[in-house]
């Protein structure tokens, strides 16, 4: 049996519905507004009828004649006096206003168990904030917790959500250890498991703490909006930085502040280096970069060192030079990106030197990214070849006049494999996935400014780029569009994204890298 269309007004008129609904909401928020003083008559007077019922029903039945009488007697007495029902009607109409008034109790102070933990906490820091030279303590045991402590909110689990403490002068607040060991004991005496954000004041004096909250895991790979040279590495907190990127949530529209990094001949951080524990999101990231330099107009180069297939979904796609998974082909592959490189480096010097613009090849971007490059070196040695790493150095010295650029994703217990190279000149630095202070401070230079949790999703870890400060960052989520164990959305915008299949695989700068791997075994 057809289905009969929908009626035009429900088809079409969703906006108008909306602009409705719109209305009638404001409309009865003003009416609310308007009309609040007689709700408050109104609730009064039915609180002073259920009194006066309550009250008649207490009265002894041989009492009730004698009340009836008096109050005859007080109503008249009432309507002979002059203005006495005006009067009568403006006394009850204010004890009405009265006893309808909104009496929700104000809280003005911390309950008792809010103060039992602010007074252990108290406790707990007076030996870091107190030394026996000084004549008034601010910390001391036994002393006044308000003193202290200018600001706290809870959550309705009763568990510290901020804290504004004031702190001695002679605190050695400048020092990285002291200030750890702080940090260390209110994430200990907070509550576990969930993520600090710790703002030194040193010129004041004074710490806050508070509870940041978990930055959005639905936001999958999608069309951002950047210019060329401009990549999206994930998502921090809105006070991180100074820019925000409409992207979607699912189907909800949001605005969100974005880690961007910028590669280019003019980036103070052209190479990167990703870090962490299998299955924390390294593949994930890189898939995600490969996606928007593909958006842009450039070439991939992919060697998976891991041998998973997780690439797999890029063989074959337009700007997709070559995905390697073998230590033979990822040495032809990196032998033809240094060759490439150089080829880039003296084609721009000499249209420089003849006055002209650098050729339209050698400034197209070029992407060289690398899952877990050190796998390969260790089998490239084992079976007696030449280390494939080796010839990583001249991309990355290199790469950034020829509009090279080279990520680079590494476990934690390979990272003493990697090359010098690779630490010098990949400035820009993530971690992901649960890892140690110490750990994410040998990677980045810089210890974070929250405290690390035990449990993080998929792409959840820190950034930073260069010099710059320490940020929390959430990777889109960019699955394998092949792995029917992640979110079918998010499978979905993946394969949305990836390019046309070439029609005649191995042509142009494909060949050649092809034509690179035949010759590798004879050298």
């Amino acid at each position: 049996m057809a289905r009969r269309p929908l009626p035009r007004i429900l088809s079409s008129g969703t906006a108008s519905l909306a602009r409705g609904r719109d209305f009638a909401r404001t409309a009865a928020d003003s009416a609310t507004d308007v009309l609040h003083p007689l709700l408050v008559i109104g609730r009064g007077l039915r609180i002073l009828a259920a009194a006066g019922r309550r009250r008649w029903s207490e009265t002894p039945k041989d009492k009730r004649g004698p009340a009836l009488f008096l109050g005859a007697a007080c109503v008249l007495v009432v309507a002979l006096v002059p203005y006495g029902p005006l009067l009568a009607l403006m006394t009850l109409m204010a004890a009405a206003a009265w006893h309808g008034r909104d009496r929700t109790p104000v809280k003005t102070g911390p309950s008792d168990a809010e103060a039992e933990r602010l007074g252990s906490l108290y406790e707990a820091l007076v030996p870091y904030f107190s030394i026996p030279e000084d004549p008034s303590p601010l910390f001391a045991h036994g002393g006044e917790w308000d003193k202290a402590f200018s600001g706290y909110e809870f959550d309705e689990a009763g568990r510290l959500t901020r804290l504004h403490i004031r702190y001695p002068a002679y605190f050695t607040d400048g020092e990285a250890a002291s200030r750890a060991r702080i940090e260390a004991l209110l994430h200990a005496k907070s509550g576990r498991g969930r993520e600090y954000l710790f703002d030194w004041d040193e010129e004041g004096n004074q710490l806050d703490l508070s509870v940041l909250a978990a930055l959005p895991t639905g936001i999958a790979a999608q069309p951002f909006v950047t210019s060329p040279g401009e990549s999206v590495l994930g998502f921090t907190d809105s006070g991180s930085v100074q820019r925000t990127l409409p992207v979607l949530e699912g189907e909800r529209p949001r605005d969100v502040p974005p880690v961007v990094w910028r590669t280019g001949p003019r980036s103070t951080e052209p190479h990167l280096l990703a870090v962490g524990q299998p299955g924390s999101g390294t593949s994930t990231l890189l898939r995600s970069l490969a996606l928007q330099a593909l958006r842009h107009g450039g070439d991939v180069l992919i060697v998976d060192g891991g041998g998973s297939g997780e690439y797999a979904c890029l063989s074959g796609r337009a700007g997709v030079l070559a995905v390697e998974c073998g230590p033979v082909g990822a040495v032809a592959t990196l032998e033809w990106a240094a060759q490439e490189t150089e080829r880039r480096l003296i084609a721009t010097h000499r249209a420089r030197e003849a006055g002209r613009p650098a050729p339209e090849d050698t400034r197209r971007p070029l992407w060289i990214l690398l899952d877990q490059p050190s796998v390969l070196a260790h089998l490239a040695v084992a079976e007696g070849g030449p280390d494939p790493m080796t010839h990583l150095q001249v991309p990355l010295r290199h790469g950034r006049p020829a509009h090279v650029t080279v990520a680079v994703a590494e476990p934690f217990d390979h990272l003493e494999l990697l090359h010098d190279a690779v630490w010098q000149h990949t400035r820009a630095r993530i971690v992901l996935g649960a890892a140690s202070i110490q750990q994410i401070t040998d990677v980045l230079g810089l210890p974070p400014h929250t405290t690390p949790t035990t449990l993080v999703p998929p792409g959840r870890g820190y950034a930073r780029l260069g010099t710059g400060p320490v940020h929390r960052l959430q990777v889109p989520a960019t699955p394998d569009p092949y792995d029917e164990a992640t979110h079918p959305a998010h499978r979905q915008a993946v394969l949305e994204l990836l390019p046309e299949r070439q029609q005649a695989p191995g042509t142009g700068l494909a060949e050649a890298v092809g034509a690179a791997a035949l010759d590798a075994p004879e050298r």
